[in-house]
């Protein structure tokens, strides 16, 4: 008998502990979404250079980032925005003394915030010179700013839709009980660019660019629980 009370006590405190951990309350769940395309105002570039043989004389890696460096300076970039991404040689004096022959190759990062400047560079440069160039990437100035109010108005617009359909029920929203967020934003893929020659002279043409500027679409979306009263 006492074997029996002990079992009955005990699934009792065991339904009782359940039934206060157990979440009770009407729930509604709903999704609110928000997006914004934007102009990337910041466009990082790799343009690289490599030495060529022009007859018996080599226009070498120091003469093409001579003028390269010119080419930036008269264009207005800041000297922070243009930087030194990689030589093709770990150690180019050594493979020089080597190899004579040895055509070294050179690849620099500018950050524009005005395309144009990029054909205006490139016109400045020997178009034998230059082996590529690349979008590495896009980015806007402001972009933190605008996340943030995307995420504020997903969250408002999940918020309103959860109070209309709880209305529409002759319930009222509570306050809400979790949060959720997605981010779906999507960049323009980075893309090589050939450099295209204008003539039929190579040594008298000058570089076209073909590099346009593609929208930023910044999406968020906001999951959130709601209590119904």
């Amino acid at each position: 008998m006492k074997k029996l009370f002990l079992i009955a006590a005990l699934v009792a405190t065991t339904f009782g502990a359940f039934a206060q951990s157990a979440d009770l309350r009407r729930k509604i769940e709903v999704t609110g979404i928000a997006e914004q395309e934007v102009t990337p105002d910041i466009i990082n570039v790799s343009v690289s250079l490599r030495e060529y043989m022009n007859g018996k004389t080599k226009v070498t890696i120091s003469q093409l980032e001579k003028q390269l460096e010119k080419a930036v300076a008269e264009a207005g970039i800041a000297k922070e925005d243009f930087t030194i991404n990689s030589l093709s040689s770990w150690n180019y004096q050594t493979e020089k003394k080597k190899n004579p022959d040895f055509l070294a190759s050179k690849q620099y990062n500018i950050k524009f915030h005005d395309l144009n400047k990029f054909d205006q560079i490139l016109s400045k440069l020997d178009a034998k010179g230059i082996q590529s160039t690349n979008i590495d990437s896009y980015d806007y100035s402001k972009i933190n700013e605008i996340k943030n109010g995307l995420k504020l108005k997903a969250l408002i617009g999940a918020r309103d839709k959860a109070a209309f359909l709880v209305n529409g029920l002759g319930d009222k929203l509570g306050s809400v009980l979790n949060i959720t967020e997605s981010d779906n934003s999507s960049f323009p893929q980075p893309r090589m660019y050939a450099v295209q020659f204008k003539g039929a002279a190579a040594d008298s043409a000058t570089p076209e660019s073909d590099i346009d500027v593609k929208k930023i679409k910044l999406s968020f979306q906001i999951n959130a629980i709601f209590e119904i009263k």
